[in-house]
């Protein structure tokens, strides 16, 4: 009994020793050797030195300047990969895809063939009148109360400013408390629709948005105002536009440009993806350097194709290319700055 049990002892340290400290050794001793890059998170350097990311994990880039990557259900954020799980029927998706259509998509043919949509969009949307009938804003929030209290919830000045409204109609929101009393102390949230409704009697053509002033010394001051045009219009009321006018012939766009990945964190765009975005990343560096637009623009396409690949080198997938690769060469190229600008 006792030579089994010794026995038994020896063979679990043996397979300790093994599988917990030489195997694990060996694994990265190979791999720091051989694959260095790849075993420290395939980590790369900004123009100063200093680490910007990794070329596996996406991270957003807003400003015109950059490629933009897939949109992400998980903000982007490594440590909470996750798709949206929103079911094709589910208008939060269409929403979504909408939104982001909304100041990018163009006209396939016709008179504007080519031009944006989003100007057509602002110049309907002050018109106020939705499937022939007024208050725009106000159909919105009602068709939809779900968006309109996404609206409240998406920014502390958003609540606040309904709760400032509020205060200043005291009426509306006591009448509002008859007719749901269940709930005698609603927070901004609950008054989102009721709040939309009233926003467009008094606001016709409008829409609550944050706009930024600059202020004497260099600050700059922002406040939720009634606006008329902007991104805001553009996305928001996107779907709205398109079902008043079905019959427009729109340009169809990469589709992961408005879908997100399974993981969220997607590093990688479609080489068409790009392209489509090629005009406006172009614009703005020669726009910055006071350069040739169409010399620019063939130079950071020479980058996309250099740095574009497809999976199994050809045989599978469409090419793709890595977003902060890419941003990264452009920084080195044109940028001057220490570091990528997001």
């Amino acid at each position: 009994m006792k030579s089994y049990v010794t026995k038994s002892i020896w063979l679990l340290g043996a397979t300790v020793v093994i599988c917990c400290l030489i195997y694990p050794l060996a694994v990265w001793a190979i791999a720091q050797t051989f694959f260095p890059f790849s075993a420290n998170a395939s980590m790369v350097t900004g123009p100063d030195g200093k680490p910007v990311g990794s070329l596996l994990i996406a991270q957003p880039f807003t400003k015109d300047e950059y490629f933009w990557p897939r949109p992400s259900a998980a903000s982007y954020d490594g440590s909470a990969s996750a798709s949206s799980t929103l079911a094709a029927s589910n208008y939060l998706l269409r929403d979504r895809v909408a939104r982001m259509l909304g100041p990018i998509v163009k006209y396939a043919s016709g008179p504007k063939k080519g031009q944006l949509v989003a100007p057509d969009v602002e110049a309907w949307f002050q018109q106020d009148r939705y499937q022939g009938a007024p208050h725009l804003v106000a159909q919105w929030a009602d068709n939809h109360n779900e968006l309109a209290q996404s609206w409240v919830s998406a920014d502390p000045s958003h609540a606040q400013y309904i709760t400032d409204w509020a205060k200043a109609h005291k009426a509306e929101v006591a009448d509002w408390v008859k007719q749901n009393p269940a709930t005698p102390q609603p927070q901004a949230a609950d008054l989102a629709v009721m709040f939309f409704e009233n926003f467009s009697k008094q606001n016709p053509g409008k829409f609550p948005s944050a706009v930024t002033t600059q202020l004497p010394g260099g600050k700059s001051q922002t406040a939720i105002e009634a606006v008329e045009s902007g991104s805001d219009v553009q996305s928001i009321f996107f779907d709205m536009w398109r079902q008043d006018h079905a019959d427009a012939d729109l340009a169809n766009v990469p589709g992961d440009m408005v879908t997100t990945s399974g993981s969220g964190l997607d590093p990688h765009i479609t080489l068409d993806n790009a392209e489509y975005q090629l005009d406006r990343v172009a614009s703005k560096w020669a726009t910055d350097m006071k350069r040739n637009p169409a010399e620019v623009r063939t130079e950071i396409d020479q980058i996309l194709q250099t740095a574009a690949f497809a999976p199994l080198s050809g045989l599978v997938g469409e090419k793709m290319v890595n977003v902060l690769l890419v941003n990264l060469e452009l920084a080195k190229r044109y940028g001057g700055a220490a570091t990528v600008g997001r």
